[in-house]
């Protein structure tokens, strides 16, 4: 199992403490999002969970603790842009705080553990294509040396996305411009030693040298582990989404980094009401377990492939 920690909400950042007591009590629950009573109950056993992704824009609270997460693999996908606090206004100041986060984590974890997302990027009259490139290339050269891979993405208008940026006027790239805006990326990314990806987009940007990303990536994954997993394509995900299968720990309303273009909240009204149920010690994160709750035990297992292929065992000959 792959357990994707969380595209819902910001765990590292504000739910570390609840996260690593799950970790010690090796289980979970998560709410269906689509069946309010439905709880899912999450074996986290070592010998089940093949690979923890963690995705966030502040690890710093969770870096402490991660010795409590020596018998996992894990990677983080940290998020890293360059706008100010009219669209980001939850998160440290990115020159004087969040770059050093990055660099201390790579330190900490080894720089292939750590990729940096520059994404949702959308374009207004103060965030144009060139202040895009320049910001890029401020933090591509502060994180030279501290992580292999940068992915970019353009923002997708979402339902709550819409709601969230209210009275933010997108601007529209024709397409020219906008292939070489991302030529401008991968040049920059290429100078600072990184490869590039672009993240769940319809538009193939291979020309411009920029791959196709999964963020659940069974390459890297295997990378880690040191062993082959038989994990497929998340078939929840998206068409263009390259992730494989994982199980989401996160819970949708109670992210307090209250981007502007969040897909994950409703409104700070919701996300502010859930927060107040927080609960360390509870299975459940942001949630109370009713009696109209169902509790089903999740089949999980493990992805390793057990059994070697005779490809494998000529590799091993080539080596002896």
């Amino acid at each position: 199992m792959i357990l994707s920690v969380s595209r819902r909400t910001d765990i590292p950042n504000y739910y570390s403490e609840w996260f690593i007591n799950r970790i010690r009590e090796g289980y979970l629950y998560v709410r269906n999002p689509m069946n309010f009573h439905q709880i899912s109950k999450i074996d986290l056993s070592p010998r089940i969970v093949d690979c923890i992704v963690f995705w966030t824009k502040n690890p710093l609270p969770l870096m402490d603790q991660l010795d409590e997460l020596k018998d996992y693999k894990y990677y983080f996908q940290f998020t890293l842009t360059g706008y100010g606090k009219d669209i980001e206004p939850g998160l440290p100041d990115k020159k004087k705080e969040m770059t050093d986060i990055f660099r201390r984590l790579s330190e900490k974890t080894g720089k292939e553990k750590v990729i940096w997302r520059y994404d949702p990027i959308f374009f207004t009259d103060r965030y144009t294509p060139e202040y895009h490139i320049k910001a890029f290339r401020e933090i591509a050269k502060t994180l030279q040396g501290y992580t292999d891979k940068v992915v970019i993405s353009f923002l997708d208008l979402y339902a709550k996305t819409k709601k969230n940026m209210k009275g933010i006027q997108v601007e529209h790239l024709e397409d020219s411009k906008l292939f070489e805006f991302a030529a401008a990326l991968s040049k920059i990314a290429g100078e600072n030693k990184m490869r590039i990806a672009a993240c769940a987009e319809e538009t193939d940007l291979s020309e411009y040298g920029i791959e196709r990303n999964c963020c659940i990536d069974k390459e890297l994954i295997e990378k880690i582990t040191g062993y082959k997993i038989t994990a497929k394509k998340d078939k929840n995900q998206r068409s263009e989404c390259g992730c494989m299968e994982s199980v989401e720990t996160g819970s949708y309303h109670t992210c307090q980094n209250a981007c502007r273009y969040c897909y994950a909240n409703e409104s700070d009204e919701k996300v502010s009401s859930n927060c107040r149920i927080y609960d360390p010690q509870s299975p459940l994160l942001c949630g109370i377990i009713t009696e109209e709750d169902k509790i089903t035990e999740r089949k999980v297992k493990s992805f390793k492939e057990e059994q070697i292929s005779i490809f494998d065992i000529m590799g091993s000959d080539k080596r002896l």
